[in-house]
């Protein structure tokens, strides 16, 4: 049997041969043992596979490629920007339209994060998901007794507990509310301080984000998610690939006499380009020494 491409996705598999027929259809478990074991059932060497990025495709594709197998991992934009003409939507149907995208070879093979980088990302992604409930206790706190006519005021960390008791003392109702969330605080910020604590130490040990954090205004948050996200600087020809792996260079519309160029693409890591317009806002409004070149 003839060379053969493969796609998996969530819940179905196809695999046609050289000239587009479909050779086998079906639907395997979202695991990697089931998924190789079938794929190694088949009897015939697989040309290619091909696997679109999602939440699980890291870990099955890393699974895949130390088993051996041909395994590419797809963008999902252009995934479904093939798709965009397709009457029905099914995972049948998106396997069988992968699986022809991978005999044709139109497609676009993404990098696939080492598990350094994946856990640098999801240590991040906690202590972002743990700053913003902790902001959102506070500012819940401020508009339930705002409603009340009692404004909490400018307060720091520290005194933000003692102000909010001041302030319901004496109401019984709201006394009850600002214990039960200033407990809730209490413990998101301690494990705020523990995630701190955390992305310190990995910064530390990470030899790119020393490196970044040499750059004015740049720091830790700032370092470890663009280092994460970079992952392998080798995969990068030049420095300048890497602006339209985050989306940061402009579109651009060209059709006989017309030539346009519009805003940033934004397509791809959105944190990345969140972190780096951080650390430029802080270039370009506090007075930091030593960048001068760097803010031009």
């Amino acid at each position: 049997m003839p060379e053969s491409m493969c796609h998996w996705n969530a819940q179905g598999v196809c695999v046609v041969d050289g000239s587009g027929k479909i050779v086998r259809e079906t639907k395997v478990e979202s695991e990697p043992a089931a998924l190789i074991g079938w794929l190694g059932s088949l009897g015939f060497r697989l040309g290619r596979i091909g696997l679109e990025a999602g939440p699980l495709s890291q870990w099955l594709y890393m699974a895949m490629k130390q088993a051996g197998l041909a395994v590419e991992l797809l963008e999902t934009r252009h995934v479904r920007d093939a798709f965009k003409a397709m009457p029905v939507k099914s995972d049948r149907n998106d396997a069988r339209g992968i699986a022809q995208l991978m005999r044709l070879g139109w497609f676009r093979p993404v990098h696939c994060k080492s598990m350094a980088a994946q856990e640098v990302r999801a240590i991040l992604t906690a202590r972002k998901l743990v700053q913003s409930k902790l902001l959102d206790v506070e500012n819940s706190l401020r508009g339930i007794l705002r409603g009340f006519g009692l404004k909490v005021g400018k307060t720091t960390r520290k005194n933000f507990a003692e102000r909010i008791k001041e302030l319901v003392k004496g109401h019984p109702n709201l006394k009850t509310i600002g214990e039960a969330l200033l407990s809730v605080r209490a413990v998101l910020l301690g494990e705020f301080h523990t995630f701190e604590k955390r992305v310190r130490a990995m910064s530390c040990l990470n030899a790119n984000a020393r490196l970044l954090m040499s750059t004015p205004g740049v720091g830790q948050i700032v370092a470890l998610t663009y280092a994460s996200a970079i992952d392998d600087p080798a995969r990068f020809r030049s420095s300048k690939r890497a602006g339209p792996l985050f989306g940061l260079t402009p579109k651009k519309y060209q059709s006989g006499e017309t030539d346009r160029s519009g805003r940033i693409s934004k397509i791809g890591d959105a944190s990345v380009r969140a972190a780096l317009y951080e650390a430029a806002h802080i270039m370009l409004t506090k007075p930091i020494k030593g960048c001068s070149r760097l803010k031009s």
